[in-house]
């Protein structure tokens, strides 16, 4: 590695989600002892199925690949700066048309195996209650324990935010009706990767009447604030108006039924959940609805008549921190040697926290080594939103994906979107070359 290494210092770094596992494997690459510290199996989260590392609880897709799209582009980035999660996913992928989605089980199995391979790295399973002593990074996720969160929002001197997050179900593959589902990819002709479930308009109907009837988990009505938009109950959308679905998560367009040679009147989509398709994942289904209020309402759907359920949808209580108030351009707690990842950070997304787990490691070494810390071109898709996330003027915060809107606009001539999204990919992706040429003392790794 060109540049010092700090054999004998070490980073405490609290969760091993996502975040968590991309900062300690990154630390440890530019030979930084780093003792991870990850609460399963000790203490239980209520989203969580394994003890593995990176579980992925919600869904198994990472989003799109294009490049001309925000969530793409980030991927293209994290690659640059030469993430080590986004390699693993890759290297998991099931067939998702232009999206990345993965073996879910496969990815958590590589991502532990890599983090216990790794002699920098000290795996403890325990339940951290307290902030550590030392350099630090929280990374402990939005469902981290009680105490450890009082104890952060106490060094912080902020209240804590909330919002609540909800989970698709999985239905078993055996149990689709494929003389009703079909295969096919959204604008793409012959057979994709997801399924099709057609409706017609009295099937709709009957299904959005029975979906709004349905019994939930949590009986009261949410206020608008409690539910982060990307994450909404599809019980909760069905409810902002008799079209929304069908303009949603339910769109028909792009598709047709090979049963009819029509565009159906809406249309629910399968995602596979792992590498040999026998499990799918209901697209844009996260929900709320008690379970047997799930399997009751949800085989209303043409082709799952018969469904089996592998999971049933679950809906969790999410907290992250006010961070354009209590955390500097790098997410630390300014006066302190901690610094925060993940989704508590308010940086929502699988990929988003893949992504300041990569950047807390690159801020955290410069530190230790007296470098100048990080701080990413705002035209990338990253630093756009670290610069919202950091910034005093966001206000109200509320969760963030990564998206065009938060990236400086262009100059020069009006263009359509996709010619302006494509500027952008480009400006982002040379800005970036860039900014990693300059910045070799972080970036150069040996082997």
């Amino acid at each position: 590695m060109e540049g010092a290494t700090v054999p004998e210092m070490q980073v405490t770094v609290v969760g091993g989600g996502l975040a968590g596992s991309e900062c300690a494997l990154q630390l440890a690459r530019r030979g930084v002892h780093v003792r991870l510290i990850e609460q399963r199996p000790v203490a239980l989260s209520p989203a969580h199925h394994t003890d593995r590392l990176a579980e992925l609880v919600c869904s198994n897709s990472l989003k799109s690949l294009r490049e001309e799209s925000a969530a793409g582009l980030l991927k293209y980035e994290l690659a640059t700066m030469g993430s080590e999660l986004i390699a693993m996913a890759k290297s998991c992928a099931v067939p998702a048309g232009g999206a990345l989605a993965v073996d879910r089980d496969q990815f958590s199995k590589m991502v532990t195996s890599a983090v216990e391979a790794e002699p920098l790295i000290t795996l403890v399973r325990e339940e951290a209650r307290s902030i550590p002593e030392g350099p630090c990074v929280i990374a402990a996720g939005p469902l981290c324990s009680e105490s450890l969160f009082t104890a952060l929002c106490k060094l912080v001197g902020t209240e804590h935010l909330s919002f609540f997050d909800a989970a698709a179900p999985i239905v078993d593959a055996e149990s689709v009706d494929r003389s009703i589902a079909f295969s096919q990819s959204r604008y793409e002709e012959g057979l994709g990767d997801y399924l099709n479930c057609p409706m017609d308009k009295e099937e709709y109907e009957r299904f959005l009447k029975e979906l709004l009837a349905a019994r939930r988990v949590v009986s009261r009505d949410f206020e608008e604030s409690d539910l982060f938009n990307a994450c909404q109950p599809v019980e909760e959308v069905a409810r902002k108006g008799h079209d929304t679905l069908r303009f949603g998560a339910l769109k028909p367009v792009g598709l047709v039924d090979p049963r009819t040679g029509r565009r159906p009147w809406a249309v629910v989509q399968l995602r596979p959940e792992n590498a040999d398709a026998t499990a799918y994942n209901l697209v844009g289904f996260q929900t709320n609805l008690a379970w047997g209020e799930q399997a009751r309402v949800f085989r209303l759907i043409p082709g799952l008549e018969n469904a089996e359920f592998f999971r049933y949808g679950v809906m969790h209580r999410n907290s992250f921190v006010d961070s354009p108030r209590v955390l500097d351009s790098s997410f630390a707690v300014p006066g302190s040697e901690v610094r925060l990842a993940g989704q508590i950070t308010g940086t929502e997304g699988y990929v988003e926290a893949m992504a300041s787990g990569l950047l807390a490691a690159l801020n955290t070494y410069a530190d230790l080594t007296g470098a100048e810390r990080v701080k990413l071109p705002r035209t990338t898709a990253f630093g756009a939103l670290v610069a919202y996330a950091t910034d005093p003027a966001t206000n109200p915060y509320q969760p963030m994906h990564v998206n065009f809107g938060l990236v400086p606009p262009l100059e020069g001539r009006r263009m359509r979107k996709g010619e302006r999204y494509a500027a952008y990919a480009k400006r982002a992706k040379e800005d970036l070359a860039a900014y990693v040429a300059r910045r070799q003392d972080l970036f150069a790794i040996e082997g």
